[in-house]
């Protein structure tokens, strides 16, 4: 078999992973390679047919798909590969992927290699609410990819559980199926609708859907045999139940990272957001891995994960080794791990990579017990090879 070489490898063409990709080549990195499993990049804003993307990243206000349609313009403009279709099935060692595609079984190899596989919402049955399976039970995807990619009957009369921003994305699905909304459940004593989302909520919750918010009560039972018939909701100050008919029902929220791929890794796990371990430079556990966007928690808007995104690619140093900025691990044969130590404030560099722009030379001062150079001045021309790689780094 094989294998495919990169400088570097994007797991995820959803806005963290399309932003990272135009960033890295933005900063010179020739072979940026993105893979997705999806058959469109984009990730899920171009499932969302509303209003309320780019304030952040983008400074104007998108559709979902409009949203989406920026970020893989910018990354064909800047020549980036996009590979669709192409799941990443495991780890043939530390920097090497394995994938299937329609193409066949396969390895990548690459310099560095970012998580960007986002997060996903807990179905119906890892929630444990009981009751029988009938037609009619979504979480907001699986609704989205009905009702814009299907564009299949979802229902006439719905109940939302949740009332968070993306139960918000929901409601509006439902509406534009033409899906009158029964209820929002939550088990929180209020709506986790912020500014400067709330005015979206009064608009298209309270005054357009009139849609009941049911707060401190949970969904303990859907009714049903062939087709959704109603939920029982369960208040939990009294232990009262109530029963709402509906035809459907919507989980929404309760987010999970798409964690498979870094725990086949054997990357840290943080034990509170279920995501892969990050340092400030987005640095998992494992040299030479990173991880960004909804993948670190579940879940923050679009362009804030594009905004991770580009962190990511970049990792700012606190000084410059070069005049011009470093990109962590791929670009260039030293990279910007820094250190103080005192007033000479020694710099610390770890050598990462042979190939890629050439930066000045710097004089070795020692290597410690970690393997990391101490680093003075910068050096002549002399002391870098025509790959770009350091001469001259040798233990005293």
């Amino acid at each position: 078999m094989a294998i495919e070489r990169t400088e570097a490898l994007i797991v995820g063409a959803g806005p963290a992973g399309l932003a990272a990709a135009v960033e890295l080549k933005r900063l010179g990195v020739a072979r940026v390679l993105v893979v997705e499993r999806e058959d469109e990049p984009g990730g899920i804003p171009r499932l969302c047919h509303h209003t309320g993307f780019g304030w952040r990243d983008l400074h104007g206000v998108f559709t979902g798909p409009g949203y989406a349609r920026h970020y893989v313009r910018r990354a064909e403009a800047a020549g980036i590969e996009i590979r669709t279709s192409t799941t990443i099935t495991g780890w043939q060692g530390p920097m090497t992927a394995n994938f299937s595609s329609p193409r066949g079984l396969g390895q990548i190899e690459a310099r560095a290699v970012l998580l960007a596989t986002g997060c996903r919402e807990r179905p119906r049955a890892a929630r444990l609410v009981p009751g029988s399976r009938p037609q009619g039970v979504f979480t907001t995807g699986s609704l989205q990819r009905f009702v814009y990619q299907q564009h299949l009957p979802v229902g006439r009369r719905a109940v939302i559980v949740g009332a968070e921003l993306v139960s918000l994305s929901a409601l509006m699905t439902l509406r534009r199926a033409s899906v009158s909304i029964a209820a929002m459940v939550t088990e929180l004593p209020r709506h986790q609708i912020y500014l400067p989302y709330l005015p979206a909520k009064w608009y298209f919750a309270d005054l357009r859907a009139r849609a009941p918010l049911l707060t401190g009560a949970r969904v303990s039972r859907i009714l049903g045999h062939q087709r959704v018939e109603g939920v029982e909701v369960t208040l939990a100050a009294t232990g009262q139940t109530e029963m709402i008919p509906c035809d459907t029902v919507v989980f929404t929220g309760d987010w999970i990272p798409e964690h498979e791929l870094a725990r086949l890794g054997g990357l840290a796990i943080d034990p509170g957001t279920r995501g892969p371990q990050v340092d400030p430079g987005f640095r998992t556990s494992a040299r030479g891995v990173f991880a960004a966007g909804n993948l670190l928690r579940g879940a923050e808007t679009a362009d804030v994960s594009a905004l991770e995104g580009r962190q990511a690619a970049r990792r700012p140093s606190q000084q410059a080794v070069a005049d011009d900025a470093l990109l962590a691990v791929v670009l260039p044969s030293v990279f910007d791990l820094y250190r103080d130590t005192g007033k000479d404030q020694r710099r610390v560099c770890e050598i990462q990579s042979a190939f890629g722009q050439r930066l000045g030379a710097l004089a070795p001062v020692e290597r410690d017990s970690h393997g990391l150079l101490y680093l003075q001045q910068p050096g002549g021309a002399r002391d870098v090879s025509d790959d770009g790689a350091f001469r001259n780094l040798t233990p005293r």
